[in-house]
C-alpha cells in the first residue's frame, strides 16, 4: 500500500508513469497540476478511476486551478486530511 502525491500534469509522462505503478489498495492525491486529471470524462480521469486505488483531490489546489467540480469518486481533502492519509500510509511515493 503506497500513497503516491500526484503533482505531475496529466499531459506529462510522470503522469502517466504513476498510472502505471498504482493499484488497488493505493491511495493518490491530487494536487498542484495533477488536480487537472480530476475533470470528469477524459483519458487521464478515466485511467485514474481504473486502477482501483483511493483517489484524493487537494482541495485549496483544485480551487485554485478553477476546478470546482471534480469527478464523483474524488473524495475531497484538505490539508487536515492529507496529514492523516500521509500517517496511514507507511510508504509514499510523489510524482512531479
Amino acid at each position: 500500500m503506497i500513497l503516491h502525491t500526484l503533482n505531475a500534469s496529466p499531459s506529462s509522462s510522470a503522469f502517466y508513469d504513476c498510472v502505471k505503478v498504482v493499484h488497488a489498495g493505493d491511495a493518490v492525491v491530487l494536487m498542484g497540476d495533477g488536480v487537472y486529471a480530476a475533470l470528469e470524462k477524459t483519458k487521464e480521469c478515466d485511467a485514474l478511476l481504473a486502477r482501483g486505488a483511493e483517489l484524493y483531490l487537494l482541495i485549496p489546489d483544485a480551487l485554485a486551478a478553477g476546478i470546482d467540480k471534480p469527478a464523483v469518486r474524488f473524495k475531497r481533502i484538505d490539508m487536515d486530511g492529507f496529514v492523516t492519509l500521509t500517517e496511514r500510509f507507511h510508504r509514499q511515493q510523489a510524482w512531479y
